[in-house]
């Protein structure tokens, strides 16, 4: 059984993710933030340390979220252009808390969590590419430039977009694959 998230800590949470909306993360700060969420300080240092700790802790649960939503992580070895079709979706899915919380300074920072975790999963299923130049610039490629293609193309075909990113780090992968044979 999971446990239940307290009311307060719902409150801070919808209170953070409406004043990032409109506001840097460096600009908030604790008071404005229990003021908006009708909180006492105590209450918000009870669940988070610092506005940071309570971004960093979303940001985690995002990252997650997108990783986990791929269904089969051996896809991107066995079906690259799936796993990423299936990353680019997940994206789509998230597109709101993404914009929200990878704005301003923080923007870099997906791409690199997300990174990250592919990377644990993929080294997991190869170690024997954990130390290779070649495998890391390919799932460079394919996780940033997949990501920064999204980004940039938010309002576009979302689908068209997905197929040419897919299509792109497919024949990353298969270069990577001939070359070791």
């Amino acid at each position: 059984m999971t446990r239940q998230m307290p009311k307060s800590q719902k409150r801070i949470i919808n209170a953070f993710i409406e004043m990032r909306k409109t506001m840097p993360l460096e600009k908030l700060s604790v008071t404005k933030l229990c003021q908006k969420a009708d909180v006492n300080k105590s209450t918000f240092y009870v669940y988070y340390h610092d506005i940071y700790d309570l971004s960093l802790e979303l940001e985690s649960q995002l990252v997650d979220n997108i990783v986990t939503s791929i269904r089969d992580p051996k896809l991107i070895i066995s079906d690259v252009y799936t796993f990423s079709k299936q990353l680019h979706r997940a994206y789509q899915q998230q597109k709101e808390m993404l914009t929200i919380l990878f704005s301003d300074s923080r923007s870099a920072s997906l791409p690199e969590q997300i990174f990250d975790s592919i990377c644990e999963i993929y080294y997991k299923m190869r170690p024997e590419s954990r130390y290779d130049l070649h495998t890391k610039i390919i799932l460079e490629y394919s996780i940033y430039g997949g990501y920064y293609s999204f980004k940039n193309h938010l309002n576009d075909d979302s689908e068209y977009i997905s197929n040419i990113i897919a299509d792109l780090s497919s024949r990353a992968l298969q270069d990577e694959d001939i070359k070791k044979e």
